[in-house]
């Protein structure tokens, strides 16, 4: 059963919430969503048997909606964490980024949390940079599943994703290290191949422009544009090329340097529409420097 993006974004929320009272402006404020929009949504998604209620006026989600939503399942999550972090040295120098703690947990371990709390049960990290500490994290994640990338030191991140190239099929890939404070970023489920963003008035960081919701360019530096963020998923006709187009970049001349995320937004834009999927401040954080991370944590400003 086909849905548009509006019942998705309504399905999905009464699926994680479904049970108790939902007032449509609560729905409204948790998906972004007009209040208008949501009304429609739920009398469309009543209609066609995806929700019920019932005489306590508390929604569920019905049999034939989870039959629904089944195409948008998430299959795994694919974590970059080899690299360095040469900008939050001296803290690096002995712990790789992922695993440096922030008020006494690994920053990492925001993501992870997430993504278990999501039902996401394939979790792959790719490796490099003192990999072996990254074993700690199986004592609480047993089910992570490791690469390891021997290019970690001479190639940029889109070596890291060469090796997760044949995983990329409805699956997020992110960046490990990503500070989330909002574990609802990471879904059960998505409804297109997207990627994180929020809106700037003007940044000089990663960021993209965007044309009806689809990034139409990447820049390094926007006004009006979408700051950048680690954090994106890949369905499975685009994970599918992507894993494609990401071989043939990382064999072209200057390859090996670029990143990984200018794979689809750069290089090959023509074969994918990827979707902007805004978050909001307060939602993420990228500590860049070890200043920034003094900043936050003061235990580490002493």
């Amino acid at each position: 059963m086909n849905i548009n993006k509006t019942q998705f974004e309504v399905l999905v929320y009464v699926e994680s919430e479904g049970g108790k009272k939902l007032p449509q402006r609560k729905i409204a404020d948790e998906t972004h969503l007009s209040l208008g929009a949501v009304n429609k949504a739920l009398l469309e998604l009543h209609e066609l048997g995806l929700l019920s209620q019932n005489d306590k006026k508390e929604i569920q989600i019905t049999k034939l909606g989870l039959e629904a939503l089944a195409p948008y399942r998430v299959r795994r999550a694919v974590i970059i964490a080899a690299g360095f972090g040469a900008r939050m040295v001296p803290i690096t120098l002995n712990t790789p980024k992922p695993l440096v703690r922030v008020h006494g947990k690994m920053i990492v371990e925001t993501l992870l949390d997430a993504i278990e709390k999501a039902g996401i049960e394939e979790i792959v990290i790719v490796r490099g940079y003192l990999w072996e500490q990254f074993d700690v994290l199986l004592h609480k994640y047993p089910n992570i599943k490791f690469l390891y990338n021997p290019l970690f030191n001479e190639s940029n991140n889109i070596s890291s994703a060469l090796l997760a190239k044949d995983l990329l099929q409805n699956a997020y890939v992110c960046e490990a290290d990503l500070l989330l404070s909002n574990p609802h970023l990471i879904r059960k489920y998505e409804y297109a191949s997207n990627y994180l963003g929020m809106y700037k008035e003007y940044t000089d960081d990663w960021c993209f422009a965007a044309k009806k919701g689809i990034i139409s360019e990447l820049m390094v530096g926007g006004t009006n544009c979408y700051h950048m963020y680690g954090v994106s998923f890949w369905n499975a006709k685009d994970g599918a090329q992507l894993g494609k187009d990401i071989d043939e970049t990382f064999r072209m001349p200057g390859g090996k340097e670029k990143y990984w995320d200018e794979v689809a937004l750069r290089v090959f834009a023509k074969h994918y529409a990827v979707e902007v999927r805004p978050c909001f401040e307060g939602d993420i954080l990228e500590i860049d420097t070890f200043n920034e991370l003094k900043k936050i944590d003061p235990v580490y400003d002493m």
